[in-house]
């Protein structure tokens, strides 16, 4: 089977070095294996996102050497088609309607694993419909999960496991003011493109048991995943876009497109040498074995001389 990848941004901001060390190993994993590449914008909350972060978003990908095969359609545009497999759902009786608030899905009784993550108990899961009557506000929806294990390898992370019953609990799919959450249009938007690979930020790989319960309902095979070691700041805080952290608005007035490459490729352990190099001649000597391991510190000054800046 031919490889397909894809680079899937929130245009909420302009691209920092987090995101673009997600799209250069999504990239350099499916070109190293002559594979094709995908874009898509995932823009659910229109709140947040915008035309313009996206166009930002096509230059810096362009400018890098990132090219792409094909862009899907926005998931803004999208909302007829996750609406169609939301029914499937339905019809199935696999959801049934929420009425917790956040706060108190938040309180601190709520139950959460020991690392703090939150489970839903099932509150609203079998209540009658004289009970749901009584509730005077929209509701969410929430698939139900079965009390069984999901287990994968990751390309980046090894062997993961993940109960959803005991793990997650049923969790959302369509929000109460209607909005189609991310995990639904994730499965829906990779299993309908045929994308074979998908590589993203290691915070995302609690997630991907959800879609892969998803992907099961709906009749798409599971791709193959790699969660890429998160880049931090010396003081362990996350890279993003809310810090303007090594913003590329800003590097790119600094270097070039292989200056940056080859640092970021250097600090991210893609290579072990500290000269420029283009996406193509990473692409030649990119191996997973490479990203095995814990997040990578990056120390802005650091980037920065070995950007020669």
């Amino acid at each position: 089977m031919t490889v397909l990848g894809r680079f899937a941004p929130t245009p909420s901001g302009r691209m920092h070095l987090g995101n673009v060390f997600a799209a250069l190993t999504a990239w350099l994993s499916a070109r190293s294996q002559g594979g094709g590449f995908l874009l898509r914008m995932e823009d659910l909350d229109t709140q947040r996102t915008s035309a313009e972060f996206a166009q930002s978003i096509r230059e810096d990908l362009t400018w890098l050497g990132l090219d792409w095969d094909l862009e899907t359609e926005a998931q803004s545009r999208r909302s007829g088609t996750y609406e169609h497999y939301f029914q499937i759902l339905a019809e199935r009786e696999l959801l049934y309607p929420c009425y917790c608030t956040r706060s108190l899905l938040h309180s601190p009784n709520a139950p959460h694993l020991s690392d703090g993550t939150y489970v839903y108990p099932g509150t609203c899961r079998d209540l009658t419909e004289a009970q749901r009557a009584a509730f005077r506000r929209a509701p969410s929806w929430r698939v139900r999960v079965p009390d069984r294990e999901w287990s994968f390898t990751d390309l980046a992370q090894g062997e993961y496991r993940q109960n959803l019953a005991r793990d997650c609990g049923d969790f959302v799919v369509r929000r109460a003011d209607g909005v189609f959450v991310y995990q639904l249009a994730v499965t829906v938007d990779d299993g309908e493109a045929g994308v074979t690979e998908v590589v993203r930020g290691a915070d995302l790989l609690s997630s991907t048991p959800r879609q892969m319960y998803l992907q099961e309902l709906l009749g798409f095979p599971h791709p193959s995943y790699g969660h890429v070691p998160m880049l931090l700041a010396p003081d362990g805080r996350r890279l993003s876009k809310r810090d303007r952290d090594l913003d590329l608005g800003a590097l790119r007035q600094r270097t070039t497109p292989e200056a940056l490459l080859g640092a970021l490729a250097k600090a991210a352990r893609l290579i072990d040498r500290s000269e420029p190099v283009s996406a193509r001649e990473l692409a030649g000597e990119f191996s997973w074995d490479r990203l095995k391991g814990e997040a990578v510190t990056l120390d802005p000054d650091t980037f920065l001389q070995l950007l020669g800046g």
